[in-house]
């Protein structure tokens, strides 16, 4: 650490009064010494002093002649300075500020260092005695501790104290001394480097509750080969979707965790009773016989009264267990169920999430078809206080994609692609 003195003189230009060449050994610094060895024959002729480790330059104190605009520090007027050599301490910015009563020279000030097995330590000793140096707080942003004391009736000492090498240096101009540190700026770059090294997560605080549809006794879908039931693809990429999640942050909570049946206007009880901030049921579609070879593709489904006939297809096929028992007086208390803020979440919910699907499938398969975003009446999302969406990951029944759906990498994408779309609606939507 290093230091340099200078006063300003009465035309207020900055004059050097005695400059401190502090070197080491070291080879990169001996090129230094003989341009510094020329400036010191302008000024005292004072030789080369081996006793510092380091080298403060002149472009460090370009701005010092500035200090004069500094605003004085509030002073008792009344104090005693018969008694007290010392008006005022304060911190400011990157500075302490030490007013004298009177004028003073660079004899008052003596500087060391110090190094304990944690921290480094620069410590100036000023001539003088300051009535208030115990009650007196010093802090600058970014050093560790600033310790003042009045270590004899004749000597304050002010200490910097941090965990890294500070660069400090001082100046007297008149009855006023200035300790300035340098190079904060790139200490706290430092830090904010090191903090955004941190693993990011986006669903800190964030509660999520997934369903798998179906389950149990009822398979749901059924493709064209054995045992490609809806029921098993569903819950694998659900259980991938949660692995993701809690890896983000999120909190995940699942409607059922192996393969049982569980009535589907029971599904949102969990998400209302865990107050989550979504809920997620994924399903997979089936066509017609008559159209298994021509329908296709990922679709996200919110809840709203159906307005086309595909979305009241799908609706009616995925509520078969619960909505046949529908009175006419429920089907009511339904659609009145409905509220828009809810259902406006809900749709920017599925955009984003049907947005990813496609993205993340389709980096294994161009060819993966686009459904779109619906409205639809499905039972299964009425009963959720919070916004909520209804996935059909592709059609069970279609002969290509019916197999993606059992593949684990495919499978995994869908996974990522949904997170991914989650991870999008919040960051929009805090």
């Amino acid at each position: 650490m290093g230091y340099l003195k200078a006063v300003l003189n009465d035309d207020k230009n900055l004059e050097i009064k005695n400059l401190k060449i502090l070197i080491s050994t070291g080879k990169q610094l001996k090129r230094d010494v003989s341009k510094y060895e020329k400036e010191l024959k302008k000024y005292d002729g004072q030789a080369v002093s081996k006793e510092r480790p380091k080298i403060i330059k002149l472009n460090e104190i370009e701005n010092v002649k500035k200090i004069d605009n500094i605003k004085k520090p509030k002073v008792d007027d009344n104090a005693d300075s018969s008694k007290y050599t010392i008006k005022a301490v304060v911190s400011r910015d990157n500075m302490i500020i030490i007013d004298f009563y009177d004028s003073i020279t660079k004899d008052f000030v003596d500087f060391k260092e110090d190094k304990t097995s944690n921290t480094f330590q620069d410590i100036y000793q000023l001539k003088g005695n300051f009535k208030d140096a115990y009650p007196t707080k010093l802090s600058i942003d970014g050093v560790d501790q600033i310790v003042i004391k009045q270590k004899d009736s004749k000597t304050l000492e002010i200490l910097f104290e941090d965990k890294t090498n500070l660069k400090t240096i001082y100046f007297i101009n008149r009855n006023r001394v200035v300790l300035k540190v340098l190079d904060l700026n790139k200490k706290k770059n430092k830090a904010t480097i090191s903090k955004a090294v941190k693993v990011y997560k986006p669903g800190l605080n964030r509660v999520v509750v997934l369903d798998a549809g179906h389950g149990g006794k009822d398979s749901g879908a059924i493709g064209s080969e054995d045992k490609m039931y809806e029921k098993y693809t569903v819950f694998n990429v659900t259980k991938y979707l949660e692995s993701v999640l809690k890896e983000r942050g999120y909190k995940v909570y699942l409607t059922r965790n192996n393969d049982r049946f569980i009535k589907v206007r029971n599904r949102t009880v969990l998400a209302n009773d865990k107050h989550a901030d979504i809920f997620v049921s994924i399903h997979a579609n089936a066509a017609h016989k008559s159209k298994i070879k021509e329908l296709q593709g990922i679709e996200t489904f919110f809840l709203s009264p159906a307005r086309s006939e595909r979305a009241k297809r799908v609706a009616a096929l995925e509520n078969q267990s619960d909505i046949s028992n529908m009175s006419g007086s429920t089907q009511k208390a339904f659609l009145e169920s409905l509220n828009r803020p809810r259902i406006t979440a809900s749709h920017k919910l599925s955009i984003d999430i049907q947005r990813n699907m496609l993205y993340e499938t389709r980096l294994l398969h161009k060819d993966v078809e686009d459904g779109g975003v619906r409205e639809g009446p499905f039972w299964v999302l009425v009963g959720a206080q919070m916004p909520s969406v209804l996935i059909e990951i592709g059609y069970i029944t279609h002969p290509k994609e019916g197999k993606r759906l059992f593949n684990k990498k495919y499978q995994e994408a869908l996974a990522v692609g949904i997170a991914n779309g989650i991870d999008s609606y919040f960051a929009k939507n805090p």
